[in-house]
């Protein structure tokens, strides 16, 4: 790709509490669904990179876990320096806040983004509130806390202001020249987007039976020449959490298996085979060993 002149670049961090709707922004934004998305806080566990490229600028969007305070377990732990570890690499850091819910959670991200300049406030969800002029009082308490900070109400569901958010983030992209090819869209190779597809289904299928203490590996992935071929476990940390995702008869792996596929071949568009398979590693989200294992690394 040339480099057309005064073109601008950079990394943009999206941060916040879990379930904030980050993934949800950096899809809308990008245009292609790249991070999963489920109604329940922590569904991202990884840094992911989101890449907007036009004539004019590219745009690195970051996509992080939901930086939250309980530390006990070595998966949370992993988490928030996945959330955190960029922050003084990046251009800009765009942090969530939903509306509905700002409390001291909140609070303490916005004292990670103290005496920083390149902060702008995403308020989100206001689709979700019936009067608009709910947002003044909450917006004035923010201000207390965070002044001279950039606030900018949108629905990262239903799409709503995100053209001035992204005003707001070209016209604070540094110049300089494209770090990726104008095609691709993130940094993830398909083995890991294939994973996070079935995790979201797991999520979205077994809502609240759903342990946290599952992840899904990709173990076999070949490309024939019509067909790509996959193998994915589903690990648990108890033997009754497997049953929990088998169901009765196989019937819910069928299910989870079904709606993956579909997704993957959307994105491959090419026919997909998929083999699922659940096993059990017990206490794996509180073992280093294990989360190394499963691609939980520390960089």
């Amino acid at each position: 790709m040339d480099n057309p002149l005064n073109f601008l670049c950079g990394y943009v961090a999206l941060i916040g509490k879990p379930n904030t709707g980050k993934s949800t922004l950096m899809n809308a934004l990008v245009g292609e669904k790249l991070s999963i998305t489920a109604k329940r806080p922590q569904t991202t566990r990884h840094q992911i990179l989101g890449i907007k490229t036009t004539s004019e600028y590219q745009c690195i969007f970051v996509d992080t876990p939901g930086i939250h305070q309980d530390q006990k377990k070595a998966i949370n732990r992993y988490m928030n320096r996945a959330a955190t570890s960029m922050l003084t690499d990046v251009d800009l850091i765009c942090v969530l806040l939903d509306v509905r819910n700002f409390n001291g959670d909140d609070e303490q991200v916005l004292k990670k983004v103290e005496n920083r300049e390149n902060v702008i406030l995403v308020l989100n969800k206001i689709d979700q509130i019936n009067n608009k002029q709910q947002l003044l009082p909450l917006m004035e308490k923010i201000s207390g806390l965070a002044p001279n900070i950039e606030m900018i109400p949108v629905s990262a569901l239903k799409e709503e202001n995100l053209d001035s958010l992204m005003s707001q983030i070209r016209g604070r992209l540094p110049e300089g020249v494209p770090h990726f090819p104008a095609d691709q869209l993130t940094d993830k190779p398909m083995r890991f987007i294939v994973a996070e597809i079935v995790r979201e289904k797991l999520f979205r299928i077994l809502t609240q039976e759903l342990p946290y203490s599952i992840t899904v590996n990709v173990e076999h992935y070949k490309t024939e020449k019509d067909l790509v071929r996959i193998s994915a476990s589903i690990w648990v940390e108890r033997k009754s959490q497997k049953g929990i995702i088998i169901g009765r008869g196989g019937s819910l792996l069928k299910k989870i298996g079904t709606e993956a596929r579909g997704d993957i071949e959307q994105l491959v568009d090419q026919k997909v085979y998929l083999q699922l398979w659940v096993k059990v590693r017990e206490g794996w989200s509180d073992d280093e060993r294990s989360l190394a294992a499963f691609g939980y690394s520390h960089d």
